[in-house]
């Protein structure tokens, strides 16, 4: 029987070179939490495995192992890199596919090259009957003219693809770059965290805002998924990290998860976890972006899937604006109650800050640079968010002002 998952280019490419194999280990990664063993190579979760097993739901499962924010690095003189890998595509019935994941070079600090992979699997969801997957062959990403002599590089994975680390094949060997003393920014929040609609992995706003800042990121960005779930706050407070923030409501309107009297525990349960693990850290809560259909109405997100054919999909709000009196949450809602909660803690917690999403996003930029589905920034909106909040974070009188390197 042919192996579905074969590919002809694994084990070498045209040419003569030399290749030297080296076994893709945690020590080579940065931004996953941890690595699973799989049939074909490695998995990079950005959740651990005790807080996938209490959460069944199948888009947090897609959301975690997708790896935004994961990058491999390493140093060496290789002139030519190559990286197997089998990613697992989404795509949806009826609509046309979604642009393939892109891999992200960077040579000592600065873009080098862009490249993707052919392959993989596809995830095909069905409004009407759910998922299916099929599977695909083991594909390769190329990089073949670095720069001579010894450098660091980074491949900085899909954020939007789940990928297997196959097989790292180099032209001279690797070694793994200890740590170098930059300060470790973990966060987390939803799908624009997670990078939505952004160009590539580094061009996310948090992958943006960590390399103005000159900070390590470790993306807990989850699309649909910024829920407040206890795991996710035992995840974030088991995680070394020098600064945290947190980016909470939209997704609790669009599930149009809980009410108001919920929310104000919910929160401050989510912050005790932290603490617990993080008693000093700066902790920065922000509050949402902009998001004109959600700012006085309730949720949950309705798809418009009208346009679905023509490649185009939208949101909507389909809650009652009525219900706002029974604690039904809005953003507008969500960003007062933040403010205060913050403020009452802070009186007995200094490194506890509080930022407005409408800083990073609000009228004039949505003016400017609209909403395409009513809901996610789109790569010039994501780039916008990101200098504003590396401006408002790490700049003069920030959150985490004084750790840039």
């Amino acid at each position: 029987m042919n192996d579905p998952y074969a590919s002809a280019d694994r084990s070498a490419s045209p040419g003569t070179t030399d290749w030297t194999t080296t076994p893709v280990t945690a020590d080579l990664l940065r931004g996953a939490l941890e690595l699973e063993r799989t049939e074909h190579g490695v998995l990079p979760h950005r959740l651990p495995a005790r807080a996938r097993a209490q959460c069944g739901d199948g888009q947090l499962a897609i959301a975690e192992s997708q790896p935004s924010g994961v990058r491999l690095v390493f140093r060496t003189r290789a002139t030519a890199v190559e990286l197997d890998t089998l990613r697992t595509k989404l795509a949806y019935q009826g609509a046309p596919d979604r642009p393939d994941g892109v891999y992200d070079l960077l040579v000592d600090g600065s873009p080098a090259g862009q490249a993707g992979t052919t392959g993989g699997n596809v995830l095909l969801l069905d409004m009407a009957t759910g998922a299916e997957k099929r599977p695909g062959p083991v594909g390769t990403v190329r990089f073949p003219e670095l720069p001579d002599g010894m450098k660091l590089v980074e491949i900085w994975l899909p954020h939007n693809e789940i990928t297997e680390l196959v097989a790292l094949r180099t032209d001279a060997p690797v070694e793994a770059v200890p740590d170098h003393g930059r300060s470790v920014w973990l966060h987390h929040g939803s799908s624009i965290s997670h990078g939505s609609d952004a160009a590539s992995p580094t061009t996310t706003w948090p992958a943006l805002a960590a390399s103005l800042g000159g900070v390590e990121l470790i993306n807990l960005g989850l699309g649909g998924n910024a829920l407040l779930d206890p795991f996710t706050a035992r995840a974030l407070r088991d995680t070394p990290a020098d600064l945290i923030s947190i980016k909470i409501g939209i997704n609790l309107v669009n599930h149009d998860l809980m009410r108001l009297r919920a929310f104000t525990p919910a929160v401050h349960g989510f912050l005790d976890t932290i603490r617990d693990g993080h008693p000093t850290t700066p902790l920065l809560v922000v509050s949402p972006v902009l998001c004109p259909i959600h700012e006085d109405t309730p949720g949950p997100s309705a798809m418009d899937l009208s346009e679905l054919g023509e490649g185009r999909l939208r949101f909507a709000a389909a809650g009652d604006p009525a219900e706002r009196a029974a604690g039904k949450l809005t953003l507008t809602a969500i960003r007062d109650e933040l403010a205060r909660i913050v403020k009452q803690r802070a009186a007995d917690d200094p490194n506890l800050h509080h930022l407005d999403g409408r800083d990073l996003y609000g009228d004039a930029d949505f003016a400017e640079l609209p909403l395409p589905d009513g809901i996610h920034p789109d790569a010039a909106a994501h780039r916008r968010i990101g200098e504003h909040f590396a401006a408002l974070a790490f700049g003069a009188g920030g959150a985490f002002a004084g750790t840039r390197a």
